[in-house]
Protein backbone atom coordinates (compact mmCIF):
# COMPACT_ATOMS: atom_id res chain seq x y z
CA UNK A 1 0.00 0.00 0.00
CA UNK A 2 1.20 3.79 -1.04
CA UNK A 3 1.59 5.70 2.37
CA UNK A 4 1.58 9.27 1.36
CA UNK A 5 4.25 11.44 1.43
CA UNK A 6 4.00 15.44 1.96
CA UNK A 7 6.83 17.63 1.34
CA UNK A 8 6.69 21.31 2.30
CA UNK A 9 8.58 23.71 0.05
CA UNK A 10 9.49 27.17 0.14
CA UNK A 11 11.06 28.25 -2.57
CA UNK A 12 11.51 26.67 -6.64
CA UNK A 13 14.46 24.88 -5.83
CA UNK A 14 13.46 22.58 -3.43
CA UNK A 15 11.09 20.95 -5.72
CA UNK A 16 13.35 19.22 -7.58
CA UNK A 17 14.85 17.57 -4.46
CA UNK A 18 11.07 16.41 -3.13
CA UNK A 19 10.29 15.08 -6.77
CA UNK A 20 13.68 13.20 -6.87
CA UNK A 21 13.30 11.39 -3.38
CA UNK A 22 10.36 10.54 -4.06
CA UNK A 23 7.49 13.04 -2.98
CA UNK A 24 3.48 12.52 -3.44
CA UNK A 25 2.47 15.68 -2.46
CA UNK A 26 3.83 19.36 -2.04
CA UNK A 27 3.00 22.19 0.58
CA UNK A 28 4.09 25.50 -0.49
CA UNK A 29 4.82 28.03 2.10
CA UNK A 30 5.50 30.95 -1.23
CA UNK A 31 2.49 32.63 -1.75
CA UNK A 32 3.43 34.87 -4.42
CA UNK A 33 1.98 33.93 -7.82
CA UNK A 34 4.96 33.95 -9.75
CA UNK A 35 6.73 31.52 -7.18
CA UNK A 36 4.00 29.16 -6.82
CA UNK A 37 3.65 29.12 -10.76
CA UNK A 38 7.63 28.07 -11.07
CA UNK A 39 6.53 25.46 -8.46
CA UNK A 40 3.79 23.82 -10.06
CA UNK A 41 5.13 23.91 -13.96
CA UNK A 42 9.04 22.14 -12.08
CA UNK A 43 6.16 19.99 -9.98
CA UNK A 44 4.33 18.60 -13.37
CA UNK A 45 2.34 15.93 -12.22
CA UNK A 46 2.70 15.81 -8.39
CA UNK A 47 -0.06 18.09 -6.44
CA UNK A 48 1.01 21.65 -4.99
CA UNK A 49 -0.94 22.54 -2.23
CA UNK A 50 -0.81 26.34 -0.98
CA UNK A 51 -1.50 27.94 2.57
CA UNK A 52 -4.08 30.76 2.51
CA UNK A 53 -6.21 32.92 4.60
CA UNK A 54 -8.83 32.45 2.12
CA UNK A 55 -10.23 31.20 -1.20
CA UNK A 56 -10.24 34.83 -2.67
CA UNK A 57 -6.43 34.84 -2.15
CA UNK A 58 -6.14 31.25 -3.25
CA UNK A 59 -7.74 31.96 -6.77
CA UNK A 60 -4.67 33.55 -8.15
CA UNK A 61 -2.48 30.67 -7.16
CA UNK A 62 -5.46 27.97 -8.00
CA UNK A 63 -5.34 29.53 -11.69
CA UNK A 64 -1.57 29.38 -12.29
CA UNK A 65 -1.74 25.46 -11.11
CA UNK A 66 -1.90 24.46 -7.38
CA UNK A 67 -4.10 21.58 -6.88
CA UNK A 68 -5.65 22.77 -3.47
CA UNK A 69 -5.03 24.90 -0.50
CA UNK A 70 -4.15 24.57 3.26
CA UNK A 71 -6.34 26.18 5.80
CA UNK A 72 -6.38 26.96 9.73
CA UNK A 73 -9.62 28.75 9.70
CA UNK A 74 -10.79 29.07 13.78
CA UNK A 75 -13.41 31.06 15.29
CA UNK A 76 -13.04 33.63 17.62
CA UNK A 77 -13.67 30.61 20.35
CA UNK A 78 -11.25 28.33 18.94
CA UNK A 79 -13.39 26.52 17.51
CA UNK A 80 -13.13 24.87 13.97
CA UNK A 81 -14.61 27.88 11.86
CA UNK A 82 -17.33 25.55 9.38
CA UNK A 83 -18.45 28.34 7.43
CA UNK A 84 -15.29 29.86 6.15
CA UNK A 85 -14.12 25.75 5.88
CA UNK A 86 -17.15 25.52 3.73
CA UNK A 87 -15.88 28.47 1.76
CA UNK A 88 -13.20 26.18 0.64
CA UNK A 89 -15.60 22.93 0.02
CA UNK A 90 -14.96 23.54 -4.07
CA UNK A 91 -11.48 22.62 -4.18
CA UNK A 92 -9.05 20.32 -2.51
CA UNK A 93 -8.24 21.28 1.02
CA UNK A 94 -5.74 20.74 4.15
CA UNK A 95 -6.61 21.87 7.78
CA UNK A 96 -3.44 23.14 9.88
CA UNK A 97 -4.93 24.43 13.06
CA UNK A 98 -6.23 21.33 14.93
CA UNK A 99 -3.69 21.81 17.34
CA UNK A 100 -4.34 25.29 18.20
CA UNK A 101 -8.47 24.64 18.96
CA UNK A 102 -9.79 24.76 22.08
CA UNK A 103 -10.94 21.21 22.52
CA UNK A 104 -9.02 19.44 19.67
CA UNK A 105 -11.38 16.27 20.14
CA UNK A 106 -14.41 18.25 19.28
CA UNK A 107 -12.64 19.55 16.53
CA UNK A 108 -11.82 16.30 14.57
CA UNK A 109 -15.40 15.77 15.03
CA UNK A 110 -16.14 18.90 12.98
CA UNK A 111 -13.79 18.00 10.31
CA UNK A 112 -14.62 14.34 9.43
CA UNK A 113 -17.09 14.51 6.65
CA UNK A 114 -16.56 18.00 5.40
CA UNK A 115 -16.58 18.15 1.57
CA UNK A 116 -13.33 18.75 0.07
CA UNK A 117 -10.98 18.06 3.02
CA UNK A 118 -8.58 15.60 1.96
CA UNK A 119 -6.32 15.74 5.29
CA UNK A 120 -5.53 16.94 8.33
CA UNK A 121 -1.88 18.26 9.66
CA UNK A 122 -1.35 17.62 13.42
CA UNK A 123 1.58 17.07 15.49
CA UNK A 124 -0.89 16.39 18.94
CA UNK A 125 0.16 19.17 20.42
CA UNK A 126 0.91 23.26 19.50
CA UNK A 127 4.47 22.68 20.61
CA UNK A 128 5.13 19.79 18.34
CA UNK A 129 5.46 15.95 18.18
CA UNK A 130 7.58 16.07 20.42
CA UNK A 131 5.33 16.82 22.97
CA UNK A 132 1.89 15.64 21.20
CA UNK A 133 2.72 11.93 19.74
CA UNK A 134 1.25 9.91 22.14
CA UNK A 135 -1.78 11.59 21.98
CA UNK A 136 -1.71 11.83 18.02
CA UNK A 137 -1.18 8.05 18.29
CA UNK A 138 -3.84 7.10 20.80
CA UNK A 139 -6.55 10.00 18.53
CA UNK A 140 -6.10 7.37 15.34
CA UNK A 141 -6.30 4.46 17.13
CA UNK A 142 -9.40 5.02 18.52
CA UNK A 143 -11.39 6.56 15.38
CA UNK A 144 -10.38 5.48 11.89
CA UNK A 145 -11.56 8.41 10.29
CA UNK A 146 -9.38 10.30 12.18
CA UNK A 147 -6.51 7.84 11.23
CA UNK A 148 -7.66 8.56 7.61
CA UNK A 149 -7.50 12.31 7.54
CA UNK A 150 -4.91 12.49 9.56
CA UNK A 151 -1.00 13.87 8.63
CA UNK A 152 1.38 13.98 10.83
CA UNK A 153 3.50 16.91 10.70
CA UNK A 154 5.49 19.53 12.77
CA UNK A 155 8.78 17.26 14.34
CA UNK A 156 8.08 13.82 12.75
CA UNK A 157 10.65 11.23 13.35
CA UNK A 158 11.31 7.82 11.73
CA UNK A 159 10.49 5.98 15.20
CA UNK A 160 6.73 7.27 14.91
CA UNK A 161 6.16 5.92 11.68
CA UNK A 162 5.41 1.93 12.09
CA UNK A 163 2.99 2.85 14.82
CA UNK A 164 1.24 5.09 13.55
CA UNK A 165 0.83 3.54 10.09
CA UNK A 166 -0.27 0.49 12.13
CA UNK A 167 -3.21 3.11 13.54
CA UNK A 168 -3.98 3.33 9.67
CA UNK A 169 -2.37 6.87 9.15
CA UNK A 170 -1.74 6.97 5.49
CA UNK A 171 -0.33 10.39 5.06
CA UNK A 172 2.97 11.93 6.70
CA UNK A 173 4.54 15.39 6.16
CA UNK A 174 8.38 16.17 6.33
CA UNK A 175 9.94 19.88 6.23
CA UNK A 176 13.00 20.34 8.30
CA UNK A 177 14.04 16.60 8.19
CA UNK A 178 14.77 16.80 4.31
CA UNK A 179 16.99 19.94 4.69
CA UNK A 180 20.71 19.57 5.32
CA UNK A 181 21.23 20.21 9.05
CA UNK A 182 17.63 21.04 9.52
CA UNK A 183 18.01 24.50 8.55
CA UNK A 184 15.47 26.65 6.88
CA UNK A 185 18.20 28.41 4.82
CA UNK A 186 19.11 24.42 3.04
CA UNK A 187 16.99 23.88 -0.29
CA UNK A 188 15.62 20.62 0.42
CA UNK A 189 17.74 17.26 -0.81
CA UNK A 190 16.66 14.27 -2.78
CA UNK A 191 18.60 11.98 -0.60
CA UNK A 192 17.10 12.96 2.88
CA UNK A 193 13.33 13.10 1.09
CA UNK A 194 14.23 9.30 -0.32
CA UNK A 195 15.31 7.95 2.72
CA UNK A 196 11.68 8.90 3.82
CA UNK A 197 9.82 7.47 1.34
CA UNK A 198 11.82 3.85 1.72
CA UNK A 199 11.10 4.62 5.37
CA UNK A 200 7.09 4.79 4.29
CA UNK A 201 7.27 2.27 1.40
CA UNK A 202 8.37 -0.30 3.94
CA UNK A 203 6.08 0.74 6.54
CA UNK A 204 3.06 0.35 3.73
CA UNK A 205 4.37 -2.90 2.74
CA UNK A 206 3.63 -4.10 6.11
CA UNK A 207 -0.13 -3.26 6.35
Amino acid sequence: MRVLLEVTVAHERDVAGALEGGADRLLATATETAVVSAMCREAGDVPVFVGTGSLEAARPLLDVGAAGVAVGFLDDDLEVDLTACASVADVRWLFTAVDDTLDPRRSWRRLVGLPGLVGVRSAGDPRGMGEGYDALLAAAEADPAVAALLVPAGGLVAEHVPWLARAGVRAFAVDAQVRPGGSARAYVAADLVRSWRLLLDAAGERL
